[in-house]
């Protein structure tokens, strides 16, 4: 905490800190623009202009609208919007933020295909992306007309996904990908931003870094091997793919030294929080971003794409990415397209003999079924219209589809058939079954089940080095999530991983750790090369008092932190990171003003209103909290966790009338909520205990591997009389935790022994 350094002495460092980051930062004047290496490079010029890169955002105009702006209209939930120009401006007629219909200019267009959407500039600087898009695909193929990004649900004002809210925001959400060197320029005070970029699009700087140095070396003769840039794109220079009588794939001819073509298309190709501005090639991806793992509700178990996840984190799993390929082995980097076309791409490597043929994927030659990417890249289609190949290249397993419900290639495309079919069908094929090189599904679905086995699955997962980077590190970040103490060992070997994503997964995974165990085994990490790893570390020492000889690097550490915050106070998730932060240095009234800000700016932030409803309950202040709470509700009827909240405070403040039925609407709105239907249970208890019974076996069923939950089934059941149903329950906690006294605290003399009933809690762990 602040206390291991004189406050003077902080803010000192603080402002050499920012001082140095000042004098790093390029100027404007060393970015020239993609028309000054026009000259030297006009192939790969030409190339760039027919490219999505050169198209990521423009403005609008007749050459670039590719939308029917001829007053077209399109309806959406009893709400018709308008599209059309005046004196060669582009305007459209639809819903505010306040609700009412208004004309407002599309300023800019962005992207191209297989949709374009169009961007309103406001005057306080934001650009906000309309979720009414053109799909620019052909009329034969369904394109050519005005559709919504969300074609079933009516978003109304004030909704987190309407138009004018901030997850449509250009700002944040989309600029410094769309655009080359942005500074966001938002100036907290006013709540204005002046965003700016070197370059409107994705130029060749955003890629080659700045050009001014490089055409002082084009120009000058000078010596050197960096030729004036940052970084050099040389990995395929000087190495080949060879292949061999005696394999069936070919080999990179030298190991990849460095991940440079990676971390370059990573820094818009990934999933990733931004924690600094100033990215160029050639530095440290985790100076400036902090990539997310294998998360659950982004990626299945076994770490095929859900969500829009932007490739990097698939590929980084790939056998493909371990033997060496990169990006441009198979994409041209300066158009874009594929350097080959069908199966022919594949076969660069893969001995066609052998792969290209109906023996190896058993199906015609030349159907879409012969084809590599049906199998091994399938597609998950995205913003309606906009099919994204996963790039994880894996082994098609629909043995695991069958036992984990992870998707399958093979069912993909026979949609009238089962996992089960297509697993006995691969295997009629393939006797000797091919596992791949991800084999992580069972201890990630496990984990996800919240099955005790999968602490010791996660901790050898994250110990192995042969897995690759990306996997320990998401098996890092599973760990973490769990409530045992055992894998705390685990984690702290993670610390010391030479991937820079494993350790700081496995810092924030020690953040419930006992505070000296903290700052014995998180005190070096403040000193680490990355930005991300050392300002990570020092925000979950933030309530941890540290050696004296630790102060300094503490103090620049955290400065990082709170300037990666800092950089995103346009934003409430960063107002809330903030206000925790504060809180845990003990400064509860920051931490509510950060709170309330965070509100200002998205009233409709779930996690800004129920953190400020929290802080108040410990100021004492049950009333106030209350009313944000029941404010909140007639902004978001529908959310249940806000009832739930409310029925809570109104427990505190002894309005039993209204806590049993602001309970009782938030477990109708989610029933299938462990909080919130044990909540409900405590509620019924008193007044209807069959009624809480019956909720609580429900529970049980759905969450059979939750340790509280059995064993508040076992106490509930016991003082019911239902002695058999808590023995039951009982012999699972036994099992769960056997080395707790809890079952013999409870039923004394009538507790079981833990092997008298075998599996009680459900089914056996998947991968056993």
């Amino acid at each position: 905490m602040q206390a291991t350094l004189p406050m003077l002495r902080t803010v000192l460092l603080l402002l050499l800190l920012i001082a140095h980051r000042a004098a790093a930062a390029p100027s404007a004047g060393d970015y020239l623009g993609s028309q000054a290496c026009a000259t030297c490079h006009q192939a790969q010029y030409q190339a760039w202009q027919g490219s999505q890169h050169a198209h990521a955002m423009q403005h609008a105009s007749a050459e670039t609208v590719l939308g029917d702006f001829a007053d077209a209209r399109f309806e959406q939930a009893g709400v018709e919007s308008r599209f059309y120009r005046r004196d060669e401006r582009f305007y459209v007629w639809t819903e505010g933020a306040d609700g009412r219909m208004a004309e407002f200019e599309v300023r800019y267009t962005f992207g191209l295909d297989p949709l374009q959407q169009y961007l309103v500039e406001f005057p306080d600087g934001r650009l906000q992306a309309l979720t009414i898009a053109w799909d620019s695909r052909s009329r034969a193929t369904g394109g050519q007309r005005w559709f919504s990004l969300y074609p079933d649900a009516r978003i109304r004002p004030g909704d987190p996904l309407h138009w004018t809210a901030p997850s449509q925001n250009w700002n944040f959400m989309c600029a410094d990908c769309h655009s080359t060197a942005v500074r966001k320029g938002y100036d907290a005070e006013r709540d204005r931003f002046n965003t700016r970029s070197a370059e409107q699009v994705v130029g060749c700087e955003a890629c080659h870094g700045p050009g001014a140095a490089h055409l002082r070396w084009a120009r000058t003769g000078a010596q050197g091997t960096d030729k004036g840039l940052t970084l050099l794109l040389d990995e395929r220079r000087g190495s080949s793919w060879r292949a061999s009588l005696e394999r069936l794939t070919a080999r990179r001819s030298a190991p990849l030294a460095q991940r440079k073509e990676h971390e370059v298309c990573a820094q818009c190709h990934s999933r990733r929080a931004q924690i600094a501005e100033g990215y160029q090639p050639g530095r440290p991806l985790l100076d400036h971003y902090r990539p997310v793992t294998l998360e659950p509700g982004l990626y299945h178990a076994d770490g095929q794409q859900r969500e829009e996840v932007f490739i990097s984190a698939s590929f980084a799993q790939s056998r493909m990415f371990a033997a060496g390929v990169t990006c441009s082995d198979c994409h041209e980097p300066h158009g874009q397209k594929l350097r080959l076309q069908g199966n022919a791409l594949c076969t660069q490597c893969h001995q066609a003999a052998t792969f290209d043929t109906p023996a190896h994927h058993f199906h015609p030659p030349g159907s879409s079924g012969g084809q590599c990417v049906s199998c091994h890249m399938p597609e998950t289609t995205y913003m309606v219209v906009d099919p994204r190949r996963d790039h994880s290249l894996r082994i098609p397993r629909p043995d695991l589809s069958e036992r984990l419900g992870t998707p399958d290639a093979c069912t993909q495309c026979h949609s009238d058939r089962s996992a089960a079919w297509a697993a006995k069908a691969i295997g009629e094929h393939y006797p000797q079954r091919k596992t791949g090189l991800q084999t992580f599904a069972e201890a990630f679905s496990d984990a996800e089940q919240g099955l005790p086995s999968a602490i010791e699955e996660l901790a050898h997962l994250l110990g192995e080095q042969g897995q690759p980077a990306v996997v320990r590190a998401s098996a890092a970040a599973r760990l973490g999530q769990t409530n045992a103490d055992v894998h705390w060992d685990a984690l702290a070997k993670g610390l010391g991983d030479p991937d820079p994503e494993v350790r700081l997964a496995s810092i924030a995974g020690l953040e419930r750790a006992p505070a000296q165990q903290r700052a014995q085994i998180l005190g070096p990490l403040l000193g680490d090369s990355l930005r991300a790893v050392r300002s990570e570390a020092a925000r979950v020492l933030t309530d941890v008092q540290l050696p004296e000889s630790l102060a300094g690097q503490y103090a620049k550490a955290l400065a990082e932190y709170e300037d990666s915050l800092a950089l995103h106070a346009d934003r409430a998730d960063s107002r809330v990171a903030l206000a925790l932060l504060r809180q845990r240095q003990g400064s509860n009234e920051a931490a509510r003003a950060e709170l309330t800000q965070a509100l200002r700016l998205d009233p409709a932030h779930l996690q800004a209103r129920l953190n400020l409803a929290d802080l108040l309950r410990a100021l004492g202040q049950d009333d106030q909290a209350s009313a944000l709470l029941a404010e909140g509700i007639a902004r978001q009827p529908d959310t249940a966790v806000l009832h739930y909240a409310l029925g809570l405070t109104q427990v505190r403040l002894r309005q039993a009338d209204k806590a049993r039925a602001s309970l009782a609407e938030a477990f109708r709105l989610a029933p299938d909520d462990r909080q919130i239907a044990y909540a409900r249970v405590l509620n019924l208890w008193s007044g209807d205990p069959g009624a809480a019974l019956q909720i609580l076996e429900k529970l049980t069923r759905q969450h059979p591997y939750d340790a509280p939950l059995r064993e508040a089934a076992t106490r509930f059941n016991w003082k019911a009389g239902q002695h058999a149903a808590a023995l039951r329950h009982a012999g699972c906690l036994q099992r769960l935790q056997p080395q707790a006294e809890t079952v013999q605290r409870l039923l004394g003399e009538q507790a079981p022994a833990a092997g008298d009933v075998q599996h009680a809690c459900g089914p056996e762990p998947s991968g056993s």
